[in-house]
């Protein structure tokens, strides 16, 4: 595979997003409504949550001081929910699937400005362009998984998954970090097959653990979109055991798999 730029991240993350369209373009009003994975959030707030940080990481990317201003101001409130999702949440679906629209396209043209070596400030720490498109391509996925969830639909999985599987290999860290613990000695080699039938590997050859599987289990696992008991992945290693049992690969504060599903 070659080595990802700016545009092909930002292609694959269109890519993405448009995926996700497709299951909620034709959803019925009151499927828009039903609640999905995430405690207190409908289908409508999975899109809302979308369209506000493709918001504003077209602001990051276009205007830095007036996002640092606004990131101040959003650290600093206790109702971020109502903040992030308040405006969505007063919306139609009709009207909120064209806001959520309006601002991806304008976090594509945003994008399309970024040098390869650009920064880009964000709610933690800066990160390169490609880093953060990387990221709300995770995001589109992630969110789109529990729409797909909630209402039932087959979205089927992509290459574009190793964008997200190199996410969650290289986050192994700060799954421990986050949680304030230390992070255990010994790596750990993660062999996965995508969905084109290609295999992906990161770690060392002589690695202490490995963990084997399909991309799309990996990408579920370390999203906290499944837990790990539901999985076909192979581990060898209790390093490799205690990581994908608590993996996190988004920031924020830590919070557990889900439990596995009757």
């Amino acid at each position: 595979m070659n080595k990802p730029t700016v545009a092909s991240v930002s292609a694959d993350l269109i890519a993405e997003q448009a995926a996700l369209d497709a299951v909620v373009a034709d959803l019925s009003d009151d499927l828009w409504e039903l609640p999905t994975p995430s405690p207190g959030w409908a289908v409508r707030d999975q899109i809302g949550h979308l369209a506000f940080f493709d918001m504003t990481a077209a602001l990051a990317i276009r205007d830095p001081e007036a996002f640092e201003a606004h990131r101040k101001d959003l650290m600093s409130r206790a109702d971020g929910d109502e903040l992030t999702l308040g405006a969505s949440r007063a919306m139609a679906p009709a009207e909120l699937l064209t806001h959520w629209r309006h601002h991806r396209n304008e976090l594509s043209e945003a994008a399309a400005t970024c040098a390869e070596d650009a920064r880009i400030e964000w709610y933690g720490p800066s990160m390169g362009a490609k880093s953060f498109l990387t990221a709300r391509l995770m995001e589109a996925w992630a969110h789109g998984q529990d729409v797909c969830d909630t209402v039932g639909a087959d979205r089927p999985a992509t290459d574009r998954l190793r964008h997200i599987a190199q996410l969650g290999y290289i986050t192994r860290g700060w799954t421990y970090i986050n949680r304030r613990l230390e992070i255990p000695n010994g790596e750990v080699r993660v062999t996965l097959t995508s969905p084109g039938g290609d295999t992906w590997s990161w770690g060392p050859d002589d690695a202490d653990a490995t963990v084997t599987g399909s991309a799309l289990d990996f990408c579920l696992v370390t999203s906290q979109r499944r837990n790990l008991a539901e999985t076909d992945l192979e581990l060898v290693g209790d390093i490799a055991t205690d990581w994908l049992e608590k993996a996190q690969l988004f920031a924020g504060p830590p919070s557990d798999p889900p439990p596995v599903r009757g």
